[in-house]
């Protein structure tokens, strides 16, 4: 056995989790130093409105309390210096694909978990030194060749990387092993335990159960009848057992979607059909780009209290147009949601993609004849689009002042629910 040998594991794996710090601040901060670097910044949309919600905002900035999901104008009080600026999607999208490149090149296993958040697993990197030096190289890269910081866990699983990459914030590495978790752990509240919500520790506390060492030591009956499947999955995770793989996923999309956070509260079905509108027209032009074609179509609903709840339907045959998406979409809408119940985002995802040629068209006996019609209609419009900008050819009903109306505008547009940017250098 070689030195570097003995730091994996004869049996189990080895897991990175890497989180980059304040992502979009950052980035702002790396391209322009001059201007942001260590100042108090914030990203925000509708920033020139005040009315904006804080995206995300610099260390600078938290230590004046500043914090996610507070509104503009409540940050400016409590950091008058605070610069705010308005995001721009393209770049980040280019950043994240340049930090997950570098990460790519210690193995092919690298699940991404969000845009700014993955996992590899190292298990059989040693070629490249030992665990904690591919973090150290990694993290020295991305800071070096990037200049953005970021925190990394390194754990036998994804739960305890990925709880492992919170604890030195920013710019860390830690290491977390199973028989760690006793001591660093199990005194901490249930909630701090990632996967667990502060809804699960409410129902948790319920049962006389407030830490996580308390949920180690709970009787698996009684969590399993409480919780279900659930019950079980959260004993094992307050022990630091996960065996969820790390899932390399990019070879092909699973789904496309988009969600758009609007700027107050909308409950009215008109301005709920205008972002719905403009939602299947990007989501279904991301779509055709790729040569794909969906079969499920999902909605995301968020409220003012930031709950979340997700409605799919599955079509009876394989689609690619903006209309069935859009009309789909409003039918769950109206199916799941009570009318005049205010939503605060909505987004639509598109799930079950197959490639366009291998997909035959189930056409029924009344629109087999104006099929083509409408594939031609579409390419056409397609083309003009690619040709002369997103805003070439729209309809009337997507015109309006909310963010659903500037999700053409890629630097503008807003956060994808789906990975397919790292896949796909095309995202216009």
């Amino acid at each position: 056995m070689n030195e570097v040998d003995q730091y994996y594991p004869a049996k189990g794996r080895v897991i990175l989790h890497i989180d980059m710090n304040a992502f979009y601040c950052s980035v702002h901060a790396a391209e322009e130093p001059d201007k942001y670097a260590g100042r108090p910044t914030a990203v925000a949309g509708s920033a020139e409105l005040r009315k904006g919600i804080i995206v995300t905002c610099s260390y600078a900035a938290r230590k004046m309390g500043v914090s996610t999901g507070m509104l503009v104008s409540q940050a400016m009080k409590k950091c008058p210096d605070l610069v705010v600026i308005q995001p721009d999607f393209h770049l980040y999208r280019r950043y994240s694909r340049a930090f997950m490149n570098i990460a790519y090149e210690y193995t092919p296993l690298l699940q991404a978990a969000s845009i700014d958040e993955c996992y590899l697993d190292i298990t059989g990197s040693r070629q490249f030194g030992t665990p904690l030096g591919i973090a150290e190289e990694i993290h020295h890269r991305v800071k070096e060749e990037l200049g953005l910081p970021c925190s990394i866990g390194i754990a036998p699983n994804k739960l305890l990387a990925k709880m492992a990459s919170d604890m030195k914030k920013p710019n860390g590495i830690t290491v977390l092993r199973i028989r760690d978790v006793p001591e660093l752990l199990w005194d901490k509240p249930c909630s701090q335990l990632f996967g667990i919500g502060g809804r699960t520790a409410d129902k948790l506390k319920k049962l006389n159960i407030y830490t996580i060492g308390q949920l180690a030591a709970a009787d698996e009956s009684l969590l399993q009848q409480r919780f279900g499947v659930m019950g079980l999955w959260m004993k094992q995770a307050a022990a630091g057992i996960d065996h969820s793989p790390v899932r390399e996923e990019k070879d092909k999309n699973k789904s496309i979607g988009h969600t758009t956070t609007l700027p107050k509260d909308i409950s009215d079905m008109e301005d709920v059909q205008r972002v719905m509108l403009n939602l299947a027209d990007q989501v279904s032009r991301r779509m055709r780009r790729q040569g794909l074609m969906a079969q499920t179509v999902q909605i995301t609903i968020r409220t003012p209290d930031m709950k979340t709840i997700t409605r799919s339907q599955t079509l009876p045959s394989v689609t690619e147009t903006a209309d069935e998406i859009y009309h789909e979409a409003c039918k769950l809408f109206r199916k799941h949601w009570k009318e005049g119940k205010p939503v605060r985002l909505l987004g639509i995802t598109l799930q079950n993609l197959v490639p366009r040629e291998e997909s035959a068209m189930q056409l029924d006996l009344f629109s087999y004849e104006k099929q083509p019609k409408i594939e031609r209609l579409t390419r056409v419009m397609d083309e003009l689009r690619d040709k002369f900008g997103e805003s070439a050819v729209l309809t009337a009903g997507m015109l309006g002042d909310d963010p659903s109306s500037l999700i053409r505008n890629h630097k503008l547009r807003g956060t994808s629910l789906q990975m397919d940017f790292l896949r796909n250098e095309d995202t216009h």
